[in-house]
């Protein structure tokens, strides 16, 4: 999907969650968008800031914070640092580069399903597995 057709659904998703789609908003979705990778809230900000130079720092994380609530795009939790974000909805996992940080996204497909050996304790539902595999992209091996 390129740009212009991912702005177009992200005005109908806006719309269908009966969110107002104002400039600032499409421009911080741009910017997610338009990233590639797995940026971090201070990232959007510099390439946010860079079209509405008066915007705040405040003001990107309360969107993306809104955007998250509402669906609209995803935060990747990492234990190892700060917050990254991710417009990819559809089911899928990760791999951290161990030096670079970089995070890449790994197909489910190429996946078995995960599943448990024992039942959890009472009281606990499950939503989603994800898997985090960690190492070194082609960039950091030590190999190279």
């Amino acid at each position: 999907m390129n740009v212009a057709e991912a702005l177009d659904q992200f005005r109908r998703e806006c719309r269908s969650r009966g969110l107002a789609c104002t400039h600032q908003r499409e421009v911080i979705y741009q910017a997610l968008i338009s990233c590639g990778e797995h940026p971090s809230p201070e990232a959007i900000f510099e390439l946010v800031r860079q079209q509405i130079p008066s915007i705040s720092l405040a003001t990107v994380y309360k969107n993306i914070r809104l955007f998250i609530d509402a669906g609209l795009i995803a935060e990747v939790s990492l234990h190892h640092g700060p917050a990254r974000l991710e417009t990819n909805l559809q089911p899928h996992h990760h791999f951290v580069c161990l030096t670079c940080k970089r995070i890449f996204d790994l197909p489910v497909e190429d996946f078995e399903p995960v599943r448990l050996k024992r039942p959890l304790p009472a009281g606990f539902r499950v939503r989603r597995f994800t898997v985090e595999g960690s190492g070194y992209c082609p960039d950091c091996s030590p190999d190279n």
